[in-house]
């Protein structure tokens, strides 16, 4: 496959790179987190969320996670910053439309209270989720443009 760019808005700027973890249904960070957050799992994180077949046990941890968006309880952001803080949590959080305020919150928290960086771009465009496959090498560039392939 060819390298395609994309770039999106910076919402949390950092320069990673690593294999892209797709959901092309909205994430929903408290039913795919909470429970491995309230059992303090420091060994992995296991996707809890059984209506998310694509990711649905699987090892979320220092994941490049590409979706939509996010969903889910008020306890979404909580759940990003506690997952974060605990070493399970997202490396990059990279999404086709807009982030939601609760997940937006999360990742500042995590950010400022726990200086734990989760990388976060969103705005990435439909085309962004079309294109990008699990497993993808994905490179995420301080600017917001991310490269996969």
């Amino acid at each position: 496959m060819a390298k395609k760019s994309f770039k999106g808005r910076v919402v949390l700027p950092g320069q990673i790179s690593g294999k892209a973890t797709v959901s092309r249904q909205a994430f929903n960070t408290s039913g795919s987190y909470q429970e491995n957050m309230f059992a303090g799992r420091t060994d992995a994180a296991p996707c809890t969320d059984s209506s998310n077949k694509e990711l649905y046990q699987k090892d979320l941890s220092g994941a490049i996670l590409c979706t939509t968006t996010t969903v889910g309880s008020t306890m979404g952001g909580m759940c990003l910053m506690g997952m974060k803080a605990i070493g399970v949590g997202p490396k990059a959080l990279l999404f086709s439309k807009p982030i939601d305020t609760l997940a937006a919150a999360g990742v500042l928290m995590a950010d400022i209270w726990k200086d734990e960086r989760i990388v976060t771009i969103d705005m990435l465009g439909d085309e962004f989720l079309e294109a990008v496959q699990m497993g993808d090498p994905i490179a995420i560039r301080e600017d917001g443009t991310v490269e996969v392939g």
